[in-house]
């Protein structure tokens, strides 16, 4: 199955010269989201991962779908005042602005094995924000998987020392 076919590009979103890719087609497709969840859990199967850590809003879909199918717990990293227990925070550059994200103060244990996972890896920006986060807790990251990495940003340059895996490029 080409799931390049069921991402939607929409110019010009959310602002002038980005090119979004909207994965609203493939989460509507039964087939393409088991699939793409499914591709990632065999890719990251042997990583003895014990949390799967992902970015609100779409980082949310694929990394619940995934923890659960990896019988492994989710912990969810959302914008300011989102929240509702005490927070560590980190703020990062995007493409096209700049950002923070939080996460529950004891969301995660120091040397837990975390999969970091996304819904796009652009140019590193939210990605990078997570994994700072995680690193302060001293977890240790086994993992980052995307279903999309846009390979002409070249974001996975600053993820080399990671496992990092996507199942779909777009060059």
């Amino acid at each position: 199955m080409d799931l390049r076919k069921l991402i939607r590009d929409i110019p010009d979103y959310p602002k002038q010269g980005i090119l979004f890719f909207d994965i609203t087609p493939l989460l509507g497709d039964p087939e393409g989201f088991r699939r793409a969840v499914d591709a990632l859990a065999e890719r990251f199967a042997a990583s003895g991962a014990t949390k799967i850590v992902a970015a609100e809003a779409r980082g949310f879909i694929f990394g619940a779908a995934l923890a659960y199918k990896m019988g492994i717990g989710f912990v969810p990293v959302r914008k300011p005042g989102k929240l509702p227990y005490k927070t560590r925070s980190v703020s990062y550059d995007l493409e096209y602005g700049s950002d923070t994200l939080c996460m529950h103060e004891d969301a995660l244990l120091r040397g837990e094995k975390v999969l970091v996972i996304d819904d796009l890896l652009a140019t590193g920006g939210t990605l990078s924000g997570v994994v700072k986060l995680v690193e302060e807790f001293g977890a240790a990251i086994v993992g980052i998987g995307v279903v999309i990495e846009l390979t002409f940003l070249n974001g996975k340059q600053q993820f080399s020392t990671y496992d990092c895996e996507s199942i779909l490029q777009i060059a």
